[in-house]
């Protein structure tokens, strides 16, 4: 997480990462608890501890259990090593169908791959159901005979590459097809320049290490001090010698971005062919371009778009948008591999590029042709598309209503079942995995629009909103904003934020993204409840708003929780003159980063839309666009009128100088 640091201060007081929360684990109460709850919950412990013994002494107590599939998996998954194949096969007969059997039968397939038995991994493998397993699929393209030739190369490439660390599964499989000449040096150069970019020194060692030892050797001493590696070498003989340079600068520039830049200029650039040149400036450029207020693109100018990687690419879009080069931003989306260039965010800025360049009618189509093909109230950019062919952000018409009998398939659905009893007794996070693997395309072929409507509604009616609100999310041509857009506690957010002056849009927003209105949320730094509030800025906010008994314990409590992070965000919201992307980016990261995000005197404004695309933090900048598409989804079923995010967004630029400065004294 890169907020780690931060939070635990109060300048970062709230996190906000929801696929950092976890539940506060919670008993449950004494009227439901039925036999064999506390052994669930006991192995559920001993798995994760690693007691074996302990688990297989406590599985028969929980036979016939509704949890007893998740029982006997943690009891024989703890000592997968030592099993016996018929006892995996007994296992897959008697929980077939389950997340279970398939999860077990992953296991297995890792287990059987690394002790390298193809014939049973091959005789498993098609029963594999989930089949999502990165390291399965690459043990799969390592199997013998090759057949599939350059099709089977890429599909090895597309995994590797988009691996950070290192697992046995694919660079086994990258060093047998290397050895069947499938791949190329240049394919494993490419894995390793990734890996170094990543700051993944290791991985970039192993990925050389396919080609040769000697031409694993230099990394080590590249990672500690890619400086004076640069200086005891005049010259680079061959393409591992290039390569070595390549690595060493590519190094370099993650840290002195500036350095790297002369030493490639300077001497470097004549020594390296033109792809590697286009590759180090990538870098550079990527690094220079994370900087409020940088000059990116006289790096990317010296660069081949061609020769980028889509990371490289699209911080050159950002940059361009921040300068207005239209041409760059074109340029660059057009250059990005097919399933990238065709994400929401890129198609949208590609669109914006051509309305921009446009000269003739056939241009203006095409940019329309774009827009219309994202155009939708999903997200973020799909709802900016709509607005820039003249719509508004409307609420969709509600399906039909769902009938008796899809309700009772959904409530009848075994792993359901199973999934929303383990979250009711504690188990959060096997639950939530069981009731995505039945919702999803894994179990038998997947669920229709109808059926996760019906799963949605039966979540929903437990309350269990983050199930509902995601199960909800994925239907394709019913689309149920009520669902999606559920507003739990309303009396109490709607009264906050009355007192406060805040949309209670706003605030439903940015709760649907914090905790999805899970009430014990407790992210890794202590976050807590609906609005994750960090217990020094709780200190700080209930000061402020005039809680002057306020005691740590009340931060759970969910008026409390409301009053202080509504409070909280008030303060932010004066703080930034009003801004709700500045408030948002500073309730997620801090006040302080959004503060020097915005730019110094002289600087322009921005659309924000192009601010918010180039915050430098990935999660803050998914985080901001999330909460006010959001907003723009709960304002349009609020109100019932057709609803406009530009509006929301407004303008960026630096704070002006002659303007006090905001009464946020936090350090």
């Amino acid at each position: 997480m890169q907020f780690h640091a931060i939070l635990t201060s109060i300048a970062l007081p709230i996190c906000l990462l929801l696929t950092a929360i976890s539940p506060v684990r919670a008993q449950p109460p004494a009227a439901t608890k039925v036999h064999g709850d506390e052994a669930i919950l006991e192995m559920s412990q001993a798995f994760k501890s690693g007691n074996s013994k302990r688990l297989t002494a406590l599985l028969p107590q929980v036979r016939d259990h509704l949890l007893e599939p998740w029982a006997a998996y943690w009891e024989l998954r703890a000592r997968l090593d030592t099993a016996v194949p018929s006892e995996v096969e007994q296992f897959f007969a008697r929980f077939a169908g389950s997340y279970q059997e398939d999860r077990l039968r992953d296991d297995w397939l890792l287990l059987l791959g690394q002790r390298r038995y193809w014939s049973d991994f091959a005789a498993q493998l098609p029963l594999f159901r989930m089949n999502d397993d990165r390291e399965v699929r690459c043990y799969a393209l390592a199997l013998e005979p090759l057949p599939g030739g350059v099709e089977r190369a890429d599909e090895l490439k597309r995994q590797w590459y988009g691996q950070r660390e290192a697992d046995d599964a694919c660079f086994f499989a990258a060093a047998h097809l290397y050895a069947a000449q499938q791949l190329s040096d240049a394919d494993v150069w490419r894995k390793a320049r990734l890996a170094m970019e990543a700051n993944r020194p290791k991985v970039a060692r192993l990925a050389a290490e396919i080609i040769s030892p000697a031409a694993a050797a230099p990394i080590d001493e590249i990672s500690k001090d890619p400086t004076r590696f640069l200086s005891k070498r005049v010259g680079a003989a061959g393409r591992t010698g290039k390569e070595a340079v390549v690595l060493a600068l590519i190094r370099l520039a993650l840290s002195e971005p500036d350095k790297a830049a002369s030493l490639l200029e300077n001497h470097w650039s004549v020594h390296l062919s033109p792809e590697q040149r286009s590759w180090v400036w990538g870098v550079i450029g990527k690094q220079v371009a994370q900087r409020p207020g940088s000059d990116a693109l006289q790096h990317y100018a010296k660069a081949k778009d061609s020769d980028l990687s889509d990371s490289q690419l699209g911080w050159k879009v950002r940059a361009a948008l921040r300068q207005s080069q239209w041409k760059e931003v074109l340029g660059a989306t057009r250059a990005m591999s097919l399933p990238v260039r065709q994400e929401a965010v890129w198609v949208y800025w590609q669109a914006r590029a051509l309305l921009k360049l446009a000269r003739t009618e056939p241009d203006r189509t095409a940019a329309r042709n774009l827009l219309e093909s994202i155009a939708g109230v999903r997200g973020f950019y799909e709802q900016l598309a709509l607005e820039e062919l003249g719509r508004g952000i409307t609420v969709p018409a509600r399906p039909e209503p769902l009938r008796p009998e899809e309700k009772d398939g959904a409530a009848l659905n075994a792993g359901l079942k199973r999934g929303l009893y383990a979250i009711q007794i504690g188990l959060r996070s096997d639950g939530v995995r069981e009731w995505n693997y039945s919702t999803s395309l894994h179990s038998r072929g997947g669920m229709n629009d109808r059926e996760l409507l019906a799963a949605a509604d039966l979540a929903c009616q437990r309350e269990v909103w983050d199930r509902c609100i995601n199960t909800s999310e994925r239907t394709k041509a019913q689309i149920d904003f009520e669902q999606r857009f559920p507003m739990p506690h309303k009396e109490a957010v709607l009264q906050r934020a009355a007192q406060t002056g805040i949309d209670p849009a706003y605030v439903y927003g940015l709760i649907r993204q914090e905790s999805r209105f899970i009430m014990d949320a407790q992210s890794v730094v202590g976050a807590a409840g609906l609005m994750q509030v960090m217990p020094p800025t709780a200190r700080w906010t209930a000061k402020k708003i005039g809680l002057p008994h306020f005691k740590p314990y009340q931060i759970n409590e969910r008026d409390t929780n409301i009053a202080i992070g509504v409070g909280y965000l008030k303060l932010l919201l004066d703080g930034f003159d009003g801004s709700l992307p500045l408030a948002a980016a500073a309730y997620n990261a801090g006040p302080s980063r959004p503060r020097s995000w915005r730019g110094q005197n002289g600087a322009p404004l921005l659309e924000a839309a192009i601010w918010i695309e180039n915050i430098p933090f990935t999660e803050t900048r998914d985080y901001v666009k999330k909460v006010l598409s959001n907003t723009s989804s709960y304002a349009a079923l609020m109100t019932g009128q057709p609803q406009s995010l530009k509006a929301r967004l407004g303008l960026v630029g630096p704070r002006d100088a002659s303007a006090p400065e905001p009464g946020l004294d936090l350090p």
